[in-house]
């Protein structure tokens, strides 16, 4: 009886011994697989001769084609990668009188926001940012700003505005760039962001650790 006793310790010991194989080279193939994110989308320079909308006055509403969402770098057992998450569900307004951007409001479904990884959404959305109470995320702009003369060719427009992440409110700055189209106005920036400002722990679980800091960017499709 001694001998089948022993085969049989030693399968277990095979087992445990594939399983504790497994998960230690398991991140490492994952992590050498991962390539960082594509760019964010960015306004876009109009050709010379493309229609423009003649007026900017008046209330422009996001449209579909609008995106917004996170980037952070990510160390998954010691290699690097940048990670970037993204949604199209944006909405809000934004109003421009006597050439200034008077008023300014974007909201954005956070429940929404994915990335490459299942697993890495349905801990964003639970235990990072609690989608279930705070389902959104805003950025109000504070106005008024003087905008210089739109055209075809993208400008800068430094701004100020409140941020809103998992419930918590911050002041900050950040520099648009925007563009006039045939079919309306373009808008795209980034945000830093410092998690801990918003109440937010940057994820470190063990194999896996997300830095402290990182950025909200959009893409905003303006149309009157």
């Amino acid at each position: 009886m001694a001998r089948p006793r022993r085969r049989l310790w030693w399968i277990v010991g095979g087992i445990v011994a594939v399983l504790a194989l497994g998960l230690g080279i398991g991140p490492l193939l994952y992590a050498a697989t991962q390539e960082d994110a594509a760019a964010a989308p960015t306004v876009q320079a109009q050709p010379s001769d493309a229609p423009l909308v003649d007026d900017t006055d008046g209330t422009w509403t996001v449209a579909p084609g609008s995106s917004a969402g996170y980037r952070v770098d990510e160390v998954l057992n010691g290699a690097d990668v940048t990670v970037a998450g993204t949604t199209g569900q944006v909405s809000g307004s934004v109003v421009i009188a006597g050439g200034d951007l008077s008023t300014g409001e974007v909201t954005v479904d956070v429940a929404s926001i994915s990335t490459d990884s299942g697993q890495r959404d349905s801990y964003f959305r639970g235990n990072v940012m609690d989608v279930g109470t705070h389902p959104t995320a805003t950025f109000t702009i504070r106005g008024p700003v003087d905008l210089p003369e739109l055209s075809g060719t993208p400008v800068t427009v430094p701004v100020t505005g409140d941020l809103t992440l998992r419930g918590q409110t911050r002041q900050v700055q950040t520099d648009l760039a925007v563009v006039r189209t045939a079919e309306g106005v373009d808008v795209s920036g980034a945000i830093p962001v410092v998690f801990g400002d918003f109440g937010i722990s940057a994820p470190n679980l063990g194999f896996v650790r997300v830095e402290d800091r990182g950025q909200v960017e959009f893409l905003l499709k303006l149309v009157m």
